[in-house]
């Protein structure tokens, strides 16, 4: 195939849908909202009902906040499922849907964070079907454009955001599948079973 006939919309798609529909999808169905929340390390950051947080910053708009710290320690906290839904929803997908596909404003700010991990899995998939459809909608000489000074790289091309913000998920939702394949061993670990 010639690259001139190359469909670079669909390929770059297909980075994403492929490890989602083949890899993701079906290992996020049942999340608990014990696993959501579960912390198998000390002082790990999380989503926390508003008030109850320790860290130096508490994001969000909502009955719950997300731990956070600017400078970002050294080394950083571990972050639960929660915490690692709430970064890839609130930072990674609808900020960059407000910002590039005319969706409603959104930051870590002004994040309404979920409570519960059925609640969570909703805002998630809202948000992809979002950046998806945005996605698609882009034409090659789209795909080429400077994303803009809504990004910290605003030479990078809207090519480039798309490949990090696929990226971003694979990475991240990989560590929550990684998570909930350690939950039943750590809980029968701590529970005294297993030595």
């Amino acid at each position: 195939m010639d690259a001139d006939e190359l469909d670079w919309n669909r390929t770059l798609r297909e980075q994403w849908e492929f490890h989602w529909n083949h890899q993701l999808r079906d290992r996020l169905d049942g999340l608990t909202d014990e696993e959501y929340f579960w912390s198998p390390a000390p002082d790990a950051w999380s989503v926390r009902p508003r008030g109850t947080s320790a860290a130096p910053v508490q994001a969000g708009a909502g009955d719950f906040t997300i731990d956070y710290a600017f400078p970002q320690p050294v080394p950083a906290p571990f972050t639960t499922i929660a915490w690692r839904l709430g970064h890839v929803i609130a930072g990674v997908l609808a900020a960059r849907n407000a910002a590039h596909f005319g969706a409603p404003a959104a930051s870590y700010d002004t994040w309404e964070y979920a409570g519960d991990a059925a609640t969570a899995l909703d805002q998630l998939h809202t948000q992809l079907d979002v950046w998806l459809a945005g996605v698609s909608g882009l034409g090659e000489a789209e795909l080429r454009v400077p994303v803009g000074s809504k990004e910290p790289y605003p030479e990078a091309p809207m090519a480039d955001l798309v490949l990090h913000i696929h990226r971003e998920l694979i990475h991240h939702l990989s560590e929550v599948c990684l998570l909930r394949d350690l939950y039943p061993h750590m809980k029968t670990f701590t529970n005294g079973a297993s030595r």
